[in-house]
């Protein structure tokens, strides 16, 4: 029973279980959210989970592999394990993902009058206009470097008409992927596609792509360089490629302890090795051979906050209205959801380990929101270069040449 403002109010288990009831639903009957629908398409995908994962043999132990990982404040096993440490956070998260923020993951801010959806595909179709497309762009193959479960390979896809191509290490991700492909009457596979590769080697021929992007994605590779290197190689000469990376701020200060916490929680909760500096990201894109073509925070945008327009973290600030997704982020509602999936997993119908899991992904988000409060961190650090037309093969391009001789 629960006592309020220090009077003999009270409330019971079941009238809590009962308003909860009425709640989810209200939103069910009343929004287009379907609670209902989504829940019941997470169970039934937690069903399949554990036989498609390939970081450990079960979800408990991965969870366990993941958070060891990241029990040091140094980053230099987690960049050596990378591709370990972002398959076991994809292996564990994309459910979550998909249930609780859709097929897209990734942010956007909102202008006035913007609901979620529209912010999210504005976002991406804004990259997409970066890519410097022709009018017959349905002859023209595009590169998603870090597809998740394609949710903007296919918005691109129908907003440009290219062929999307989209690189995951995660097969998991492929899988599903290609599944909602497939689901869409206007796309299906032979428009846009998944395929596992790893990013930092991607099973791609040199200049055989006519443009790429990438989505928050990025942020997980081991070294920056690395990455955009790769990328430039896949690129034909004059291809533009165009990206929203994960960073920390000129605001970040590392003798800051709230603000070392805030980084913490965010390479935690969301898988990352390590989250670099603005300058550092776009001092790679350069050393990969790219010309910059423009640089800028969006996060700084003008997105209309003073009539209504909402800020990229939102969705992750703590609210205590209950037709939100935000209500699990006060600590009641966070309670709520941690004994909701607890009892998913008592019942077998989640598998052991999807609280912790769940509890992973909480502390990511307080991290996220946190982060943009205090603008120490970023999610969309615009960047968008060019390959030159005289382009140089790169030491990758040129060993392999010399083994096929």
């Amino acid at each position: 029973r629960m006592r309020a403002m220090g009077s003999a109010v009270s409330i019971s288990a079941a009238e809590i279980a009962a308003g909860t009831g009425s709640t989810i639903l209200a939103v069910q009957l009343l929004t287009p959210a379907d609670p209902i629908g989504k829940t019941w398409q997470l169970i039934r995908q937690f069903r399949k989970q554990e036989k498609a994962l390939t970081c450990n043999s079960n979800v408990n132990g991965g969870i366990d592999e993941y958070n060891r990982l990241h029990s040091s404040d140094e980053a230099d096993e987690r960049n050596a394990n990378y591709k370990s440490l972002v398959n076991s956070y994809y292996d564990l998260a994309t459910l979550f993902y998909e249930w609780g923020w859709g097929q897209s993951f990734h942010f956007a801010y909102r202008h006035p009058h913007e609901d979620f959806g529209e912010s999210i595909r504005r976002h991406e179709h804004y990259l997409a206009s970066k890519l410097g497309l022709s009018p017959t762009a349905s002859n023209l193959k595009v590169l998603d470097v870090g597809c998740g479960i394609g949710g903007p390979m296919r918005n691109i896809c129908k907003f440009t008409g290219a062929d999307v191509t989209g690189l995951t290490l995660n097969q998991y991700q492929v899988d599903r992927g290609n599944e909602l492909c497939e689901a869409d009457p206007q796309l299906g596979t032979e428009k846009c596609r998944s395929v596992q590769g790893d990013f930092m080697k991607m099973p791609f021929k040199d200049s055989s792509y006519d443009a790429a992007y990438a989505i928050e994605a990025t942020c997980h590779a081991p070294d920056r360089v690395g990455v955009y290197s790769e990328i430039y190689r896949v690129l034909k000469p004059g291809s533009i490629f165009a990206c929203y990376e994960w960073c920390m701020t000129d605001a970040y200060d590392p003798k800051n302890e709230d603000h070392r916490r805030i980084k913490k929680q965010i390479e935690e909760g969301d898988g990352l090795p390590d989250i670099c500096h603005t300058s550092d990201c776009l001092n790679a894109l350069e050393k990969a051979g790219f010309e910059v073509i423009d640089a800028r925070d969006m996060a700084d945008d003008d997105y209309g906050a003073s009539k209504g327009g909402k800020p990229w973290m939102l969705p992750l600030m703590p609210s205590w209205n209950p037709l939100t997704q935000r209500f699990q982020f006060n600590w009641f509602g966070y309670r709520m959801t941690n004994a909701f999936i607890y009892m998913l997993e008592l019942l077998w119908l989640a598998p052991k380990g999807t609280v912790k899991t769940q509890r992973m992904l909480q502390q990511g988000a307080f991290g996220l929101s946190d982060g943009g409060i205090t603008k120490t961190f970023t999610p969309m650090y615009l960047m968008v270069g060019r390959v030159p037309m005289n382009k140089k093969k790169d030491v990758r391009s040129i060993a392999e040449e010399k083994k096929e001789e």
